[in-house]
């Protein structure tokens, strides 16, 4: 029978988000594959783990899919890594998991750290629908057509990006999606982790005269949401108070605010707690 690849998340700033069964599954497989050797073995060091390592990177990942995955013929285990967070995420790991499919191998994911996903749930922007659209591109124009595709998507938009394209990038985000509510989260789960909320041309001030580091995720709200700094919140706010002061339970009431702004009751209900935030 064939292996098992095991596709294993690692912190993405503290070890203590280290899960047990990640810590036990490295150290049972017959191989590690890793972005960078010398990284991994000083967490793995960390966590009293001696197992053998391989580097498996964008540079390689062609020639190494295919060593590992004659391993997994042979029936053995082989765990992928990535630097930090959940492998395959904006990180190589694509090959080896079709090849693993194609042999017949198991592919087992070992879950953990995103870092989308813990900006996203702390943005205070809505979750129920979202979508990742990794790192935006590095040259300009490739990046506006990027912004252009995803303008319309009904959904709460997120990207990677790196300290010295930031302040472009909001640049571009504002001339192309218009001025949204956003966050931006920054250095997630270490000592300086911080999340900063207010609208893209907010932000792009902010960190046109800041010096920050680390690898930010930018937050966007949806198309169609309420105007820049949630227009008309305080007047909903007061609408809505109003009308449980005159008998009505909070959903019923939320649900008539809503209709006399003119905005669906999942709108109304993130304009709500948005200012509860």
């Amino acid at each position: 029978m064939a292996g098992t690849l095991y596709l294993v998340a690692t912190p993405i700033g503290n070890l203590q988000d280290m899960s047990l069964r990640a810590i036990d599954t490295l150290k049972r497989v017959d191989l590690i594959a890793c972005e960078d050797t010398r990284h991994t073995r000083k967490l793995l060091n960390h966590f009293d783990i001696s197992n053998k390592l391989t580097s498996y990177h964008e540079h390689n990942e062609i020639e190494r899919a295919e060593e590992l995955a004659t391993m997994l013929v042979e029936g053995r285990s082989v765990a992928i890594v990535s630097d930090a967070g959940t492998p395959a995420i904006c990180d190589p790991s694509f090959r080896i998991v079709q090849r693993a499919h194609e042999i017949g191998a198991a592919v087992v994911p070992i879950p953990g750290p995103a870092a989308f996903v813990s900006a996203v749930i702390a943005s205070g922007l809505a979750t129920d629908s979202i979508f990742f659209g990794g790192f935006l591109p590095s040259r300009a124009g490739e990046r506006r057509k990027r912004l252009e595709e995803v303008r319309e998507i009904p959904a709460t938009i997120i990207f990677y990006e790196t300290p010295h394209r930031i302040v472009r990038s909001l640049a571009d985000c504002v001339d192309i999606l218009g001025d949204r509510n956003a966050a931006i989260a920054r250095e997630l789960t270490k000592l300086h982790e911080e999340i900063i909320r207010g609208t893209l041309s907010e932000l792009f001030t902010k960190f046109s005269s800041a010096n920050s580091k680390g690898e930010f995720v930018l937050v966007i709200d949806r198309a169609g949401s309420p105007e820049p700094a949630v227009k008309g919140a305080g007047s909903l706010m007061a609408r809505l108070k109003e009308l449980e002061g005159e008998g009505l339970d909070h959903k019923a009431a939320l649900k008539k605010a809503a209709k006399e702004f003119g905005l669906s009751k999942s709108e109304a209900y993130r304009i709500v707690q948005s200012e509860k935030a």
